[in-house]
């Protein structure tokens, strides 16, 4: 048993199950559905498919980071059990989060000087983010201590590649991220997007494709040029869908049928809530390791 706590934000969009059998400990944020708080708690106080539905119906999201109180009061009972703190945010070029954090954790610091609590900034988001708390639970479980693990997750975090298609821009012209005309005339021409997550963590728009079945055909090409050995990738793959299950399901079909050493087969995810908020639904991301990331 490991000294020390491995935490991050529900915005890893992993099961609770999941995040409960590694271990790794989580701080939830919140978002307001036509003005109602809840919890981001992976879709257990609003089912998935309730939330989107409620989106595609015109409700009004608005998401609230983590700040220093609740990380306080989050943090504190690790520190009192004698446990060290190695913590990862959400991508600080998506949220303000990490400030929040790290004040919180300066705070703690001065009640508890004994005791290491270390934030890192993922730089990534979603299943990605998950991928990357699931790849430090595995270095945890072979013995790496709170500091080695920790300049891991610095050295390694770029390395964790996210690419994102969406087939419904609504959301993403009321989020700023694409212009309204921009959004109607890339709707009459069926316009998916593709995206991904550059060095500063950022979502960046990087190509204007035609078609569902083209968008789902080039983000399984991103990962051939971009993932670790090309077409013999042999670690692990997540994807993460909002409300679209079968666009992401025929991606894990491609992406297992092109790379077969696969480890494993593909995880499918939901979009948690907090990220969802500003995809709307009809967004697949897909999630491997591969060279470092550049801007």
């Amino acid at each position: 048993m490991s000294d020390y706590v491995l935490s991050c934000c529900s915005t890893a969009d992993l099961s609770v199950e999941h995040l409960r059998g590694r271990d790794i400990r989580y701080i939830c944020f919140h978002y307001f559905l036509d003005g109602q708080e809840y919890p981001d708690d992976m879709g257990q106080s609003m089912p998935f498919d309730r939330f989107y539905q409620a989106m595609a119906d015109g409700a009004m999201t608005k998401t609230a980071q983590v700040n220093i109180s609740e990380y306080l009061d989050y943090f504190t009972p690790f520190l009192e059990q004698g446990k060290d703190i190695l913590h990862l945010t959400l991508s600080s070029g998506i949220s303000g989060t990490v400030n929040s954090a790290r004040n919180a954790a300066a705070i703690a610091h001065e009640r508890y000087p004994e005791r290491k609590i270390y934030i890192v900034d993922s730089l990534a988001a979603s299943s990605g983010y998950g991928l990357l708390m699931d790849a430090l639970a595995d270095k945890r479980d072979e013995g790496m201590d709170i500091d080695a693990l920790r300049d891991w997750a610095e050295e390694n975090k770029l390395r964790l590649h996210h690419w994102f298609f969406s087939t419904d821009l609504t959301f993403f012209v009321r989020g700023g991220r694409i212009s309204k005309a921009a959004g109607v005339f890339g709707g009459m021409l069926n316009i998916c997007p593709l995206m991904n997550v550059d060095n500063l963590g950022r979502l960046i728009p990087r190509e204007k494709i035609r078609t569902k079945k083209k968008v789902i055909q080039a983000i399984v090409d991103k990962m051939e040029k971009c993932a670790d050995g090309g077409l013999d990738y042999d670690g692990k793959c997540y994807i993460s869908n909002s409300a679209c299950l079968e666009d992401a399901r025929e991606v894990a079909r491609l992406v297992e049928e092109r790379f077969p050493k696969l480890n494993g087969k593909v995880l499918i995810n939901s979009i948690g809530t907090t990220i969802g908020a500003h995809t709307g639904p009809g967004t697949v991301a897909l999630f491997f390791w591969g060279k470092k990331r550049e801007n």
